[in-house]
């Protein structure tokens, strides 16, 4: 059931529930506009910048935090919500405002099918605006609108902060499509008349209340309002509906909630301390969340809004996404066990061959499984299915070193740069790629004689990932590559390897000695892969049992 009432139309726009650019708290120029009294004048969003008058940091971020939570006082309202500040006067004496936010209500239809931000009006036709700006009160009138061609009523609040008004809160409703008087209706145009004097009076909004993040509670989902002894005054549809299933059945008006026994620290320390709090509870499966705001009347908790939300069905979701994730990561664990049992398996194979060759054949064929059981190692201490490359990085470049230099040979490795989260299989094979390159330099880049006594080799490993382009360079120091070589015809199985994974990944790679002519004139090998996010990744990946695989 719904707390909008029957009848009720529903907003004609829906989400978002406001629009518009935030205030600027500096200015570079503040441009005299030419307004005539009887005009309703429209600004571009980049022209709302330039008009606004200068306000302070801390006045904006006030703004700001009204803003951020005033699709509640729109409910409450059950109209527009618009945002006025004051425009640089002119000669004419006339007064000017400008509507710099609006919000739409939920529980209500909409008076303002376009948004209305950017758009300039005098006190002709706003005069209680002007009126809330001077005195500082409350001001509440109908006018008669000549660009909606109907009568209007208008609540103007001002909203003060530090003592001073900074801007005006306007209500704006149609007087003839007014809804009809009711108990919910006049109960929560109460509330929100006591939320309007609390913005009047610099209480509301509270400095140090976080806005409530997507799936607190709204109006529609429930309200209790509360006396000033914590009694249940009322009780909208939904929250009784919310309460019962909490086990609370007895008749709610009149009954405290320690009473009822759904009296939580939320409500307590909002009477006690005179700020919003924030709780969930939970009996059985039963979820509800519960936004308690007081209502504060000449520096006294005089009542309370309490907004209920059920939130199990979400709860239920969010255990079964915990649980998938545990799942996954318990999943790439034992994979990675796997892998490194398959690699165990091989190393005692490998000690019972003679052959050198068949040998070094099986310590290549380890350190590409140990590669990839490195990627899944890192995917099972990860919240997602994406893997911070970096992080794969130095573990493999550890192995390569424990693994094939030696003390004749000393060899310093760099890591440079990062390249940024993968997704799994990319990753994969990125790390298979990487390995064979630094296998391949171990191997070649310092034959006998390259190093005098004393000197140590030198291999970068720099990463780059502006989002578009990742590359990866392996850069040595060592003796270059041989005059015949050449990359894209050699029948090298590491380097046919490297060949098929990154044509695979879409990417490029090149060759490049660092320092020609010089004895040690080195090798850069220089990869250049397409970066692919997550939801493309997903849409180019083939279905299960078909189709191109990027991987191994």
């Amino acid at each position: 059931m719904d707390d909008t009432e029957p009848g009720a139309a529903p907003s004609a726009s829906g989400p978002p529930r406001f629009a518009g650019p935030p205030l600027r708290g500096d200015m570079a120029a503040a441009k005299e506009i030419e307004l005539d009294e009887d005009d309703e004048t429209s600004f571009t969003a980049e022209h709302v910048a330039l008009v606004v008058p200068p306000v302070d940091p801390d006045a904006s971020r006030h703004l700001k935090r009204l803003v951020a939570g005033w699709g509640m006082l729109a409910d409450f309202a059950f109209a527009d919500l618009l945002l006025y500040v004051a425009l640089p006067s002119h000669d004419s004496g006339v007064n000017r405002f400008l509507v710099v936010n609006q919000v739409r209500p939920y529980t209500g239809q909409t008076l303002f099918i376009d948004d209305v931000v950017g758009r300039a009006m005098s006190s002709t036709q706003r005069p209680l605006i002007a009126q809330a700006l001077a005195t500082g009160e409350i001001a509440e009138d109908v006018i008669d609108s000549r660009w909606l061609g109907e009568r209007i009523r208008v609540t103007a609040i001002p909203v003060r902060f530090e003592g001073r008004v900074v801007a005006v809160l306007a209500r704006e409703a149609s007087v003839e499509g007014a809804r009809d008087v009711s108990d919910l209706s006049s109960v929560y145009l109460g509330v929100f008349r006591r939320l309007g004097r609390m913005v009047a009076d610099g209480v509301f909004p509270f400095t140090d209340e976080e806005v409530v993040a997507t799936g607190g509670p709204r109006v529609g989902d429930g309200v209790l309002l509360l006396d000033e002894m914590g009694r249940i005054a009322f009780a909208s549809p939904n929250a009784v509906s919310a309460l019962r299933r909490l086990g609370v059945r007895r008749r709610l008006q009149g009954e405290h909630l320690s009473e009822l026994g759904a009296e939580t620290a939320a409500t307590y320390r909002a009477y006690f301390n005179g700020r919003p709090m924030v709780e969930e509870v939970e009996r059985d499966d039963v979820s509800i969340v519960l936004r308690c705001i007081p209502l504060i009347s000449d520096g006294k908790v005089d009542g309370a809004v309490v907004l209920l939300r059920d939130v199990s069905e979400m709860r239920v979701r969010d255990r079964a996404l915990v649980s998938k994730d545990a799942t996954i990561k318990e999943i790439h664990h034992r994979v990675k066990n796997n892998l490194q049992t398959i690699s165990s398996l091989l190393r005692l194979q490998g000690r019972r061959l003679t052959e050198p060759s068949a040998k070094a054949a099986i310590e290549e064929s380890v350190r590409r499984i140990r590669s990839i059981a490195l990627v899944h190692e890192t995917l099972s201490r990860e919240d997602g299915d994406d893997v911070d490359f970096g992080d794969i990085v130095a573990p493999l470049v550890r192995m390569v070193e424990e693994g094939l230099t030696s003390p004749d040979v000393p060899i310093e490795f760099v890591i440079e740069g990062g390249a940024g989260k993968l997704p799994s299989p990319e990753a994969t094979s990125l790390a298979v790629v990487a390995t064979e390159l630094l296998q391949n330099v171990v191997d070649h880049a310092y034959p006998p004689g390259t190093l005098a006594p004393g000197e140590r080799g030198r291999i970068r490993i720099v990463m780059a990932n502006d989002q578009v382009v990742l590359r990866l360079a392996v850069i040595d120091d060592g003796a270059g590559l041989a005059s015949d070589f050449d990359p894209q015809t050699s029948d090298s199985l590491g380097l046919s390897i490297v060949r098929g994974l990154v044509e695979e990944l879409g990417g490029t790679m090149s060759f490049v000695a660092v320092h020609p002519g010089s004895r040690r004139p080195g090798n850069r090998v220089q990869l250049t892969l397409p970066v692919v996010s997550r939801v493309e990744a997903d849409a180019q990946r083939p279905p299960p049992g078909g189709g191109r695989s990027v991987g191994l």
